[in-house]
């Protein structure tokens, strides 16, 4: 039998608007039945869960990790990587490019999504926009689409002249996906390791300015203009890792004017600023970087807005041999994936009152639409069995030496965490139990 019964559980769904008891009946991976508690007691089921006292949640969507295979499995592996996704609550992550080498291809892409890779929840992809990432000429976007791809990036790097995005931008018009774009003006940012301001002054360090992130996002929101009223299309940008004040006043006022442009902010970005950097502090060094205070403030405010559109990890395993070294010289990024939840509850919903239902939207519902992923993001009969199971009011501290990442470098190891994952059920199979 392939059946999973969760009883007693608080149901909450936003896409079917749906934040009270029930009883959930999954069967051969998708759901079969929801209904009011009691109802589903007499059927049968190979297991049965009583999740009374937490909440039953569709599975977590993160739209930014990165898996590190091929080429650097001695920092994370599809499995290892996504064993840390199922025990954070995610039941599908979206893949970014900046492998070795760059998934550019079909035949790179259908590697990467093979079951030999021993994904552990739902895998899919971005594949790189230009060729190798290298920003000259765009990916076959009709080939790597058909093949599975949800969208096009070259995360790590922006696509930074203005033909060229202008050209992706098109191409994904066309095949109905999005851009997602790194903004990032490099030509400002050349040997620059955390945010400019005070704490890069005191520690002497050169620092990245907002400007840096704020031009290209208005460079390409000022595309996605011109091409609406030349080309007659309607291109979705996807802005990730906000983390600047100016780029998302950008960003808001685009969405007012009725571009289409999605926007992500990093569980980092709305819990921390520059000052976690601290004595040189590795682990909290990443791009962008942490930014001031005020920063973070607006950060959480186009969170409870709308401003943002969703949370995503931008997981981004280390070894620790990289990040123990000068702060300069160590990599930029961090991992996410089994602190994100736990983080969004005790800032958005504990700190700020973001409901339990906004909470799961912005990081299941909104992803799940952003990426066009059919049947997931909501738990209505015939949607996939992906299913979160967690105890909102669970305080707990994360222990990055139990992460089931190959990496630890996190500036949360330590950190008070609210919700505690219990389940995570992908397609019907119970993949984590906390």
């Amino acid at each position: 039998m392939s059946e999973i019964l969760i009883l007693n559980g608080r149901l909450v769904d936003p896409l079917n608007n749906i934040d009270e008891p029930k009883d959930l009946l999954l069967r051969d991976g998708r759901v079969a039945a929801v209904e009011t508690p009691g109802a589903l007691k007499g059927a049968a089921a190979a297991e049965v869960i009583d999740a009374a006292g937490l909440v039953v949640a569709p599975g977590l969507i993160d739209v930014h990790v990165h898996l590190r295979e091929p080429g650097q499995t001695y920092k994370e592996t599809i499995a290892t990587g996504t064993a840390a996704a199922a025990a954070g609550g995610f039941t599908t992550v979206v893949a970014m490019p900046n492998t070795v080498p760059v998934n550019d291809t079909v035949e790179k892409l259908a590697w990467m999504l093979a079951p030999e890779r021993g994904s552990v929840v739902n895998l899919v992809a971005m594949p790189a926009a230009t060729v190798g990432s290298m920003g000259v000429e765009v990916t076959d976007f009709e080939a790597l689409r058909a093949a599975g791809a949800v969208g096009f990036t070259d995360d790590g790097k922006p696509v930074l002249e203005d033909h060229i995005m202008r050209a992706a931008l098109v191409a994904a018009a066309r095949v109905q996906a999005p851009v997602s774009q790194h903004a990032e003006d490099t030509r400002l940012t050349g040997g620059c390791s955390m945010n400019a301001g005070p704490m890069a002054f005191r520690l002497g360090l050169r620092g990245m300015p907002v400007e840096a992130e704020a031009k290209i996002v208005e460079r390409d929101l000022q595309l996605l203009r011109e091409i609406e009223k030349s080309e007659g299309l309607r291109p979705h940008l996807h802005v990730q890792h906000v983390s600047t004040t100016r780029a998302i006043e950008a960003i808001r006022s685009a969405k007012r004017e009725g571009l289409h442009v999605t926007c992500e902010i990093a569980p980092h970005h709305f819990a921390l600023n520059e000052e976690a950097v601290g004595d040189y502090n590795t682990h909290a060094k990443m791009n962008p970087p942490l930014r001031v205070e005020e920063d973070r403030v607006q950060m959480v405010e186009a969170l409870l807005d709308g401003t943002a559109d969703c949370i995503a990890t931008d997981h981004a395993p280390h070894a620790a041999f990289e990040k123990r070294q000068e702060f300069e010289r160590a990599p930029n990024g961090i991992t996410g994936l089994e602190t994100a939840l736990g983080v969004a509850l005790r800032v958005l919903h504990r700190a700020q009152g973001l409901s339990l239902s906004r909470i799961v939207q912005l990081m299941s519902t909104t992803p799940a639409a952003i990426v066009s992923l059919a049947g997931r993001g909501a738990l209505g009969v015939g949607h996939y069995g992906d299913v979160v199971l967690f105890d909102a009011g669970a305080e707990w501290t994360f222990d990055a030496n139990a992460s089931r990442s190959k990496s630890r470098n996190t500036p949360f190891d330590g950190a008070p965490m609210l919700g505690r994952v219990r389940y995570t059920i992908c397609e019907g199979r119970v993949v984590y139990r906390g």
